[in-house]
């Protein structure tokens, strides 16, 4: 449900709506989004050989290996040219952090591309040692996408027909990771805004509704309270909004205790939302929970120079790690989405299509969906 990338656009007519839209070809065979992409001209694979792409792999914590292991297996059933290399960065065994990490990252930055699970990140280890966030920070993959969707199963959600993308900016504001403690007993947790990156993330937001003939971007905000730096957020918003009033697209903002209710209540209403680290974060996880969980909401994080495709919900599922229960869904979308940004464009359309199928006969689903049936069952169906 994203695509091959297009150059962001400073003044965009409708012409270039209607133009965009004949465009659209990134997502399952049946509903297609396109990622615009963040940087100049078009994206270039980093390593390929003899038509191969060399993909980095990141299974992650929890039940990341039994997601990567459904990926790679039907990936090879349908002859994907892809060659992996995989990194197990685990944030359960720090052993691996250091070596394993430089590696990983080194890799990613030869390949461009990467699919990646989700790591564990510790509530009480002193420091900022997210490895989720040093990866995106690192590699300055800036815009989160997250696409909130109800599929064509047949397990039971409070809305029909919810259709919304969440594009979250993913090195600034809450997660800066900049605290600390001036005096025993008080600590000082510095969230940042700027206008350059706020204006990054905006401008995105707004070429992704244009490329996918999307209506309406909404700033999620909390600028009643935090009126310099989310002031700042949204100031920058509507600033940028206007270079795209004459392609049509409307623009409003929400504060985000609001926006939360509004999402539960009347999810129609949100095409794409825009927002900072710590709200998206938030946002996404009432989004999955509206379509049926974790398991079903693919996502992406983009850069200038790299993209790195992963679950749109962030859990690492360690409670059911080991039973052969999660569903891979969202791991397998994002990878199809992956396939898209590569230029895979039959091979995406081949597993997008076993995977539609399996999820609207509903004969064979996992238990978070009502289901009965393991993760091999569901990859066996898909193949």
């Amino acid at each position: 449900m994203f695509k091959a990338f297009a150059r962001p656009v400073a003044r965009c007519t409708r012409a270039e709506v209607m133009v965009a839209r004949r465009n659209i070809t990134f997502g399952t065979a049946e509903s297609k989004t396109e990622l615009t992409n963040p940087g100049p001209g078009k994206f270039k694979a980093g390593t390929v050989y003899g038509g191969t792409n060399t993909v980095t792999l990141i299974p992650g914590d929890g039940v990341g290996l039994e997601m990567a292991t459904a990926v790679k297996t039907i990936f090879k059933a349908a002859g994907v040219p892809i060659e992996w290399e995989q990194f197990d960065l685990s944030k359960y065994d720090p052993s691996k952090d250091q070596g394993m990490l430089k590696q990983a990252m080194d890799s990613i930055k030869r390949n461009k591309v990467a699919l990646k699970g989700i790591l564990y990140t510790p509530v009480q280890t002193l420091g900022h040692s997210t490895l989720n966030g040093f990866l995106r920070r690192e590699l300055d993959v800036f815009a989160s996408i997250s696409l909130i969707k109800n599929m064509p199963g047949n397990w039971p959600t409070r809305h029909k027909n919810v259709d919304f993308a969440i594009v979250r900016e993913n090195t600034e504001g809450e997660y800066s990771g900049l605290e600390h403690s001036p005096v025993p007993g008080v600590v000082e947790s510095l969230k940042v805004v700027t206008k350059e990156k706020t204006e990054r993330i905006a401008k995105y937001a707004f070429d992704f509704a244009l490329k996918n003939g999307r209506k309406k971007v909404t700033a999620i905000h909390k600028a009643n309270i935090m009126k310099r730096g989310d002031g700042l957020f949204l100031s920058t918003c509507r600033d940028v909004s206007k270079l795209y009033e004459s392609a049509g697209i409307k623009f409003d903002d929400m504060i985000v205790d609001n926006a939360s209710m509004q999402l539960v209540s009347k999810p129609h209403q949100f095409d794409v939302i825009v927002c900072g680290n710590l709200y998206g974060n938030i946002l996404s996880n009432v989004g999955a929970a509206l379509v049926g969980g974790p398991g079903v909401v693919p996502g992406a994080n983009l850069g200038h120079e790299y993209a790195i495709f992963e679950p749109g919900c962030r859990h690492v599922g360690r409670d059911i790690q080991g039973r052969n229960t999660a569903n891979p869904t969202a791991m397998l979308l994002s990878s199809i989405h992956l396939l898209r940004h590569l230029g895979l464009d039959e091979h995406a359309n081949q597993i997008s299509q076993a995977l539609t199928k399996v999820i609207k006969e509903s004969k064979v689903l996992t238990p978070d969906v009502q289901g009965t049936h393991s993760t091999t069952d569901f990859t066996l169906a898909v193949m």
